[in-house]
């Protein structure tokens, strides 16, 4: 018998700033608007609701599963896309050398579809925004977001 084969996104960065900046980027609808969805509503604990709403046919949702201050933060998916649904996405942060290094993944894809190829590359690009948002207050415009 063959296992069934799960599917996972990960990517690294190094961040110019403080474990706190960088967490409250990751954490808090007013930071994650500016580099990530449109709008978004949630507070950072576990068993929390996040909405994440990328326009009308976006408006997704997911629950807080792991929070420690300045140190992670993951939320699993449970109403989005069918390809996101069941999926969970997350930060591991740590301070290393007086940079703080971002550890991102998104795991539990069934497959190795379109979507998770386009998702892969969007996270990429999100999370360069990210670095740039913390790093130097860039913002880029929504309808600039990959």
């Amino acid at each position: 018998m063959v296992a069934k084969e799960i599917f996972s996104i990960h990517h690294d960065l190094f961040i110019k700033a403080s474990l706190e900046e960088v967490y409250e980027a990751i954490t808090l609808p007013k930071h994650l608007n500016n580099w990530w969805p449109l709008k978004s509503s949630g507070t950072p604990e576990i068993g929390a609701i996040y909405n994440l709403n990328f326009t009308s046919n976006y408006d997704w949702y997911g629950k807080v599963i792991s929070c420690k201050v300045n140190e992670s933060f993951y939320i699993e998916m449970t109403k989005s896309d069918e390809n996101w649904n069941s999926t969970i996405f997350g930060f591991d942060i740590e301070e290393i050398n007086g940079l703080v290094r971002l550890k991102f993944k998104h795991i539990n894809w069934p497959e190795c579809n379109d979507e998770f190829r386009q998702s892969s590359f969007c996270w990429a690009m999100l999370l360069n925004g990210l670095k740039k948002y913390v790093e130097k207050g860039e913002i880029i415009p929504f309808d600039k977001r990959e």
